[in-house]
This record gives C-alpha cells, sequence and structure tokens, in this order.
C-alpha cells in the first residue's frame, strides 16, 4: 500500500490522502488508536504518486521566499517507500535532488545532491531533526507520513470536531527515544480517515511544530490537500505547501530512485 510524505501530502503525517471508497466511519470506530492510524496512513492503492508542488517559505518579519520542487514516489518490489524530490526553482536551489528509501523494516536511507559541491552526501540518523533547504521541515518530517504505525504507541484521547468534522484525536509516542520528537497529536477524520492537523511536541512536552492541512478535492479518486501549512512556533516561522499538480499511478523508472539519478538527473 502506496505511503506518501508530508510534501507531497503529507496530511502527511504527513502526511492527507484517502480513497473516497475507504473504511467507513462506523468500520473505522470500532478500530482501537492503532487501527486507525494504520488504515490513515494506509490508504493508498495508487502505485505511484508525481507531482509539482510550490513551497513559500515565510519568516518572521513576514518577508517570503519560494521553491519549485518535483516529487516522485513509487514503493519497490520488497514493500520498501521510495521518494525523490527534485528542485526547480529558483535558480539558487535548482538540481538540488533528495532521495529517501523507507525499508519495511523500518529504517530509512536517506541522500542529497548539491549542484554546488557536486557530490552525493548521504544524511546521517543524527541529522533527522535538522532543517530541510530552509523550510520549517526537518530531515525526519519528510518521512513522516510512511512511518510505521508499530513505531509509536497509541492511545485514543477523545472524539471532537475539527473545522465542522467529527474526528479522532489520537496521541502517539514514538518508542525511539533518539526521535526528535516526544510525541504527535493527530486529528484523523472519522469518515473519510484524512488527516487534519498534527501537533509535534518535544521531549519537555513543549509544543513546537503544526501541520495544517485543507483544501481537499478529489483527484482520481482520492481526497487530496490544495495546501498543507507546516509552522515552527518558537521561531514564528511557516512553510506552506501548494500542490499545482498531482498524478497517480504514472509510469516512473526505477532509476528515478537511485544515487545515480542524484548526480545526474538522468534515469539510467
Amino acid at each position: 500500500m502506496k505511503r506518501f510524505t508530508m510534501l507531497v501530502l503529507p496530511a502527511v503525517f504527513c502526511a492527507a490522502l484517502v480513497c473516497v471508497q475507504s473504511l467507513s466511519a462506523q468500520s473505522a470506530s470500532a478500530q482501537d488508536a492503532a487501527s486507525i492510524v494504520q488504515a490513515s496512513r494506509d490508504r493508498i492503492d495508487a502505485a505511484t504518486v508525481s507531482s509539482r508542488s510550490r513551497m513559500v517559505i515565510t519568516s518572521k518579519n513576514g518577508s517570503v521566499s519560494e521553491r519549485v520542487i518535483d516529487q516522485y514516489s513509487k514503493d519497490d518490489a520488497q514493500g520498501n517507500d521510495r521518494l525523490m524530490i527534485v528542485f526547480q526553482q529558483p535558480a539558487s536551489v535548482k538540481g538540488t535532488r533528495f532521495l529517501t528509501l523507507e525499508k519495511a523494516a523500518g529504517n530509512k536511507d536517506q541522500w542529497i545532491y548539491l549542484p554546488g559541491l557536486g557530490k552525493v552526501r548521504r544524511i546521517a540518523a543524527s541529522e533527522g531533526s535538522s532543517g530541510f533547504m530552509g523550510t520549517d521541515m526537518s530531515y525526519d518530517d519528510l518521512s513522516a507520513q510512511s512511518r510505521k504505525p508499530g513505531e509509536d504507541t497509541h492511545t485514543l484521547l477523545r472524539e471532537e470536531q475539527y473545522g465542522g468534522a467529527p474526528c479522532y484525536v489520537i496521541q502517539s509516542i514514538p518508542k525511539d527515544s533518539s526521535y526528535q520528537y516526544g510525541k504527535m497529536i493527530l486529528w484523523i477524520d472519522k469518515a473519510a480517515l484524512v488527516n487534519y492537523k498534527i501537533e509535534m511536541y518535544d521531549r519537555r512536552g513543549t509544543l513546537v511544530k503544526t501541520m495544517e492541512s485543507s483544501g481537499f478535492h478529489d483527484v482520481q479518486g482520492y481526497l487530496t490537500p490544495a495546501e498543507i501549512k507546516v509552522s515552527t512556533l518558537a521561531a514564528g516561522t511557516y512553510t506552506t505547501i501548494y500542490t499545482d499538480i498531482i498524478k497517480y499511478g504514472d509510469s516512473i523508472p526505477d532509476g528515478v530512485f537511485t544515487t545515480a539519478y542524484l548526480e545526474t538527473g538522468r534515469a539510467r
């Protein structure tokens, strides 16, 4: 079952999409918190996703900068999640490419190619909380939606309305103490299993980030958010992701998800 990162949709966590024919509210409500999270993350049957998005980064003083990115996502035969992000604009970041391989076992490998350096650099596990390309997202955030539910302990806190929609409010606490967040609170639509909002807390219990998804519309039978906003509370900054084009099921060569593609931008 296909999963997606926060940048694609991550209502992501991210991050998001849900097949219109997914679980009904009645069947979902009979499940425990872990099953609800699993259903929310595993609801897509598209073999691939490709998209073009604009990331608008707003600083504390209100100034903005913009990135245009292409993304390609596809599982391999072993059930590993693969994501390639290619920066197209502005000129200062054009040609930057980022690859994530999320293994079925739960661990991940990440690499980035920076044109200025002219070489591929592997992202160390210790860099998970580091910022990604000047946005409000970290390297860990990019793979949040493909995070395996078994990596966290989930608790159904309550049920309440969010934006007029009945939601499950679920707390997820990472089992790995090295993960950058101490807990996450998710608002998941009871009927559609769409994830509207996530609050991310540090190990001291302080709310550090929020992610909010909005403007859901049908694309090829999947509810897709038009806008995702990630806010860093202490810094007073936020990054808004606008999905301009998204396609499900398009053919994507396996060669796109390689370090060779990172270096050359060509699938072999």
